[in-house]
């Protein structure tokens, strides 16, 4: 059994702190926040964890194995840090920190203190993304040579992250799974309307180091709820639309066969348009799944599929988009 507590039970926080609890081999023991209004709604579903307001209880308590950090991303590397010090393992939500030095130190004392430092890249234990990296990996989809997400919504507006922190890591974390190619440079261009200094709407590009190219649209202030994630290939394309319900994954035979023996130039590239396939995708909630692989890595002593390392890179590109984002657009090399 394996004993835990969270730090925040806000937003995303309750929904981390339900289904921990609910794992057979976990003993949910604390929760924490700053406003305990949170906490009496949670108790209903678990009412032996106990409550309080200043996380350096969990901290001392010699009992508990490990933490779950779904606070502010602000304070991640404070609470971080403390807790890895204190000898607890710790799964943090996205993203690790605001900057790869602190991601860095971080991941330094993970391994120094010989505990588990995973993030919370929810989308890479998401069924249908399981499915795009098989389709990627077999060469079912050929050579790749581009993808492009888009992540927009009307609201929730934040107050203390713009668009690209808030919403990029899901769509970086994936990209970065998929290609496995190293990011060349980024650049990103947005703008506030809502707030000042403060972005509700990004557009970020990254190039790779072989040629491939990634695009994200990120926004809260878009007529649209869209989370959908477009590969196109040399052999096939691609789109998973996680706003489905159902046939999530749309693959399409599609594309343009380039000839080496050709009559007129005309003729050197024919387009194909072949048929549309919906693959079963058996669908498992992602966080439940994500939750348990936390504890299992724990109990099983194997490092976790988004360990800190996975968190440095894409705060790496965060950073880097950041710095572009701030320039008007001006690519700034990873």
């Amino acid at each position: 059994m394996i004993t835990l507590g969270c730090i925040g039970i806000g937003d995303w926080g309750k929904n981390l702190a339900r289904d921990f609890s609910q794992l057979n081999d976990v003993d949910l023991r604390w929760c924490c926040d700053i406003k305990e209004s949170r906490f009496e709604a949670f108790v209903k579903l678990n009412s032996k964890t106990k409550f309080t307001k200043n996380y350096n209880d969990l901290l001392r308590d010699e009992g508990l194995d490990a933490v779950v950090v779904a606070s502010n991303a602000s304070t991640h590397y404070t609470i971080v840090k403390e807790a890895l010090s204190s000898g607890k393992h710790v799964f943090v939500e996205k993203p690790i920190t605001l900057n790869s030095k602190e991601a860095k130190e971080l991941v330094s004392l993970s391994k120094k203190m010989n505990k588990k430092l995973m993030v919370g890249h929810l989308l890479k234990y998401h069924p249908a993304v399981e499915k795009l990296k098989e389709l990627s990996d077999s060469g079912q989809l050929g050579e790749i040579y581009y993808l492009y997400s888009q992540r927009v919504n009307l609201g929730r507006i934040r107050l203390d992250e713009n668009a690209l922190w808030s919403f990029a890591p899901h769509d970086i974390s994936v990209i970065l799974y998929l290609l496995n190619s190293e990011p060349l440079d980024v650049s990103a261009r947005g703008q506030f309307y809502l707030r000042n200094g403060v972005h509700d709407v990004v557009f970020v590009n990254i190039r790779f180091k072989d040629g491939k190219m990634a695009n994200i649209q990120l926004s809260w202030l878009d007529p649209h709820k869209e989370r959908k994630l477009t590969i196109v290939g040399s052999k096939k394309m691609v789109v998973f639309d996680d706003s489905q319900n159902t046939e999530k994954i749309k693959i399409y035979d599609k594309g343009a066969d380039v000839k080496t023996d050709y009559e007129s130039y005309g003729d050197s590239i024919t387009l194909r348009f072949g048929d549309i396939t919906i693959p079963k995708i058996n669908m498992t909630e992602p966080l439940k799944i994500e939750c348990q692989h936390f504890i299992d890595c724990i109990k099983n002593d194997k490092t976790p599929k988004t360990d800190g390392s996975d968190g440095l890179r894409v705060v790496r590109i965060l950073e880097a988009a950041q710095k572009s984002l701030e320039k008007n657009g001006i690519p700034v090399k990873i």
